[in-house]
């Protein structure tokens, strides 16, 4: 009997990019679409899987595997696909994770996510006005660097769409979802990478789920 992939959770940014890297491999997974903050992160069953109680998390054979980037890279480096580029060059390897650590670290973590403890959770976290404007502008001051770089490139690697993309992609969205109003060349880089059809089915499976 095939044994499936399965991944667990739905429903937020860093959920969506595991279905999307599935979705771009063409794999076969099971979608487990539980949420965050609903107490299903914290059952027995889960916290066995990933004793973090967060998802997006992973479950194949014997491997539990949590942390999106994680869970991206793995998919990448096991299942191959003409549909998105892999690299195997240790430069363009080494470019891929200076840039998805740019954007988790800068993007995500250190701006996004901030923004979300004080913006849709105030009410676990505090409201704090100070800190999401504070996070609106370093969002803004990082994103000149990724408004510079689409100058002059189709994707974030010159060899073609690829892992850093599907990260760029789900913090635009988040961007996007939050109000900021993106500059010329990142705008029209996301109207274009929305039109993959991985994407689409994606998000229809992250948040319908």
């Amino acid at each position: 009997m095939e044994e499936f992939i399965k991944l667990w959770g739905s429903g937020t940014a860093r959920t969506l990019r595991p279905i999307w890297m599935a979705e771009e491999l063409e794999i076969r997974y099971e979608l487990m679409p539980i949420g965050p903050r609903t107490g299903e992160t914290q059952t027995e069953e889960f916290t066995q899987i990933n004793p973090k109680q967060k998802i997006p998390a992973l479950q194949y054979k014997d491997l539990n595997l949590s942390e999106s980037l994680a869970i991206c890279r793995y998919l990448q480096k096991n299942f191959s696909s003409k549909n998105i580029f892999i690299p195997i060059d240790d430069l363009e390897i080494a470019k891929e994770d200076e840039w998805c650590n740019f954007i988790y670290g800068e993007l995500d973590e250190t701006s996004l996510y901030v923004m979300r403890r004080h913006y849709d959770l105030k009410d676990i976290y505090g409201e704090s006005p100070v800190v999401v404007e504070a996070c609106r502008k370093y969002f803004m001051r990082q994103l000149n660097i990724v408004e510079n770089h689409l100058k002059s490139n189709q994707s974030i690697l010159r060899s073609g769409f690829g892992l850093a993309d599907i990260f760029l992609m789900t913090c635009l969205d988040w961007a996007v979802f939050y109000e900021f109003s993106l500059p010329k060349n990142t705008a029209q880089y996301r109207d274009r990478i929305a039109t993959r059809p991985a994407y689409e089915k994606a998000m229809k499976i992250n948040y319908s789920s």
